[in-house]
């Protein structure tokens, strides 16, 4: 079994296997540890014997059920592979997944570090993002295994990416957080069609610029505030105060980049999925990049 109290200790290990540096992990773990205590007050259910009655589990201390999921979400490794650091079988693994990371989730929700999922109207984005006076959009993809049914992988086959992903489209800020994840989608979808269906332009104020690439092209044309990249006119060039423009805009864009950047330092969501429950993805999505805007908040 993994020596959890040698990596507690290093920051050097911690780092690399849970993406959260000493400091960042232990202002996460009350939290964690609060989560995890109200999921087992289940009133509807009436209890036979004591609350920790039983046989004793593998991971008995909060701090070593945290570092388990952490290290899940930032190597991504098979079942097989995690009972074999953890000394279990296979299924306690895959049940310790499944029952740690809505607690994580939770937790994170906590902190104020997930991303909100749909908005409903503008008065409630000024309500919560008080302070935000820009908004970067961009569309990332996550390379998940072909579909053997031939009409259903035409949905996820991306192609941009010549492969099958799922894609999520994020709003970030200038201070690299991510305030907005859509739900994921087919790697079929555009951006600007998936960005539509969201409705995410029509509840962001007038007075908070939208910022985004070439795959929202036609935005521009729907509200007032929305600021792109020109675009090269065939057989044509760009001309020198486009080309400053377009410069300046990526200079204030590359922001948006980092944060995609801190995401993916979590495997779960740039690896290839493997997963079989149904959106799982995306909860992985979710707590990667709530994990990213606590580091941001803590380290």
């Amino acid at each position: 079994m993994l020596d959890i109290e040698r990596i507690l200790q290093e920051d050097r290990l911690i780092r690399a296997m849970t993406g959260l540096n000493s400091q960042a992990f232990n202002a996460l773990l009350p939290s964690f540890t609060e989560a995890s205590e109200k999921s087992l007050i289940k009133p509807e259910i009436k209890r036979k014997r004591a609350m920790g009655g039983g046989r004793k589990a593998t991971l008995r201390e909060m701090k070593d059920k945290l570092f388990y999921i952490l290290l899940y979400c930032k190597c991504y490794p098979t079942f097989d592979l995690m009972s074999v650091l953890f000394n279990f079988d296979r299924s306690c693994a895959h049940q310790w997944v499944h029952g740690l990371l809505p607690i994580l989730e939770v937790s994170l929700g906590d902190k104020k570090a997930l991303p909100v999922r749909q908005l409903t109207s503008r008065k409630e984005f000024v309500e919560k993002f008080p302070f935000v006076k820009k908004v970067i959009l961009d569309g990332t993809e996550r390379p998940v295994q072909r579909r053997p049914d031939n009409e259903k992988q035409k949905e996820y086959y991306s192609g941009k990416k010549k492969r099958h992903t799922r894609k999520h489209i994020t709003g970030s800020t200038d201070e690299k957080r991510v305030i907005y994840l859509s739900k994921g989608r087919g790697g079929k979808a555009h951006d600007k069609k998936q960005l539509d269906e969201e409705n995410l332009g029509e509840y962001i104020p007038n007075d908070v610029a939208i910022e985004g690439d070439l795959g929202f092209k036609g935005l521009e044309q729907e509200y007032e505030n929305v600021y792109l990249p020109h675009k090269k006119p065939k057989g044509k060039e760009l001309s020198a105060l486009q080309k400053i423009q377009n410069r300046e805009l990526s200079r204030e864009r590359v922001k948006c980049e980092q944060a995609q950047a801190g995401i993916k330092r979590y495997n779960c969501v740039t690896a290839v999925y493997r997963n079989r429950v149904p959106d799982f993805d995306d909860r992985l999505r979710l707590n990667s990049t709530g994990l990213w805007n606590f580091y941001l908040d803590a380290a």
